[in-house]
């Protein structure tokens, strides 16, 4: 029978991202839509986002990442036991992309599969990787949360357009090792609001057709008030319930992780946390909004720039289409 002592407790033993070389500008922007370089920053805090070119598939970034991950955490891909791959973006409807990320790894160990949670979908993968890990069920997990959302994009819609960009995160969830225990998860979601951020057509619902074609139906349609409005008040409850849980308050975090949507939304829950800038990363003048990837992508530069001593904290929140939201507490931990 284990004991307290001995419960497996799943950490982060290596991180990874990658980023297409492809920068698109906000004068690049100015050039074929209706805006312009202050009104973008102003408004959302990007001056740039990266863009996939043709080969750079989802699968393909996704990849990439998994390899920085891997060489991190001192792995090869024949102690994976498990693929979960987190996007809204797959590359088919089905295969999943975690099975193609599978065969360009010759992973062939691992099981493998696609998880959806929008922008969340890196803090819901590691909540799904721990419940993995401590139940027994798998030793070494490769996390992936990567999304090609230029691939969705109507660049003659300037609401849309400006926000997003392409990226991918990754990495390996362990039962033991140095690296950040995942203190808690703290997950929600209500369908209710399913509307605001959404593409219309694609799916069973609404197949592909001419129509939904001539009607730009297969692009990002989104209600940027209503986003705002709940992204704030979702991400702050989600803090506040990961916080609760591990037993601190905001003092006690060094840094917080927010999903990069926009710098004003970062802002507010930063004044609602009352939370110094110093505290809080922000890659989102360089990517914009990557999705599933976002806080994945800016986790792995923090951990590359900076020297967290043992027992020091990381606070992570998104929030998503869905409408989904998370939250979880990672702990710098030597064993």
């Amino acid at each position: 029978m284990t004991t307290a002592a001995e419960k497996v407790q799943a950490r982060i033993t290596g991180t990874g991202s990658y980023l297409p070389e492809k920068i698109l500008t906000n004068a690049d922007l100015e050039k074929i839509v209706d805006t312009n370089d202050e009104w973008i920053v102003s408004r959302t805090g990007m001056k740039e986002r990266r863009i996939a070119s043709d080969d750079e598939t989802n699968s393909y970034m996704g990849t990439e990442a998994a390899k920085v991950a891997l060489k991190e955490a001192s792995l090869s891909v024949d102690d994976i036991d498990l693929i979960l791959f987190a996007t809204v973006t797959p590359d088919y409807m089905f295969p999943s992309t975690a099975c193609l990320v599978q065969k360009n790894l010759k992973a062939t160990n691992a099981a493998a599969f696609d998880m959806q949670a929008t922008c969340s979908g890196y803090i819901y993968a590691l909540a799904t990787a721990k419940a993995y890990i401590e139940s027994g069920l798998y030793r070494n997990i490769l996390v992936i949360a990567s999304d090609k959302l230029s691939s969705f994009i109507d660049y003659s819609d300037r609401s849309t357009c400006i926000l997003f960009g392409d990226g991918a995160a990754s990495c390996v969830v362990s039962g033991s090792g140095k690296g950040l225990l995942i203190s808690n998860a703290a997950l929600g979601a209500d369908g209710s609001l399913s509307d605001i951020i959404k593409v219309p057509a694609g799916g069973s619902r609404k197949p592909a057709s001419i129509e939904t074609v001539e009607a730009k139906e297969h692009y990002i349609k989104m209600e940027g008030r209503e986003v705002y409005k709940h992204a704030v008040r979702r991400m702050e409850a989600a803090s506040l319930e990961s916080l609760r849980q591990v037993g601190i308050t905001e003092s006690d975090i060094s840094y917080l992780i927010p999903h990069q949507a926009n710098l004003r939304i970062i802002e507010g829950l930063a004044k609602r946390f009352q939370i110094g800038k110093e505290k809080v990363y922000v890659t989102i003048h360089k990517y914009g909004n990557t999705s599933a990837s976002s806080c994945g992508i800016a986790l792995h530069e923090l951990m590359n720039e900076k020297k967290l001593d043992l027992g020091k904290r990381i606070l992570l929140v998104a929030f998503g289409s869905g409408l989904t939201w998370g939250a979880s507490v990672l702990t710098v931990t030597d064993k």
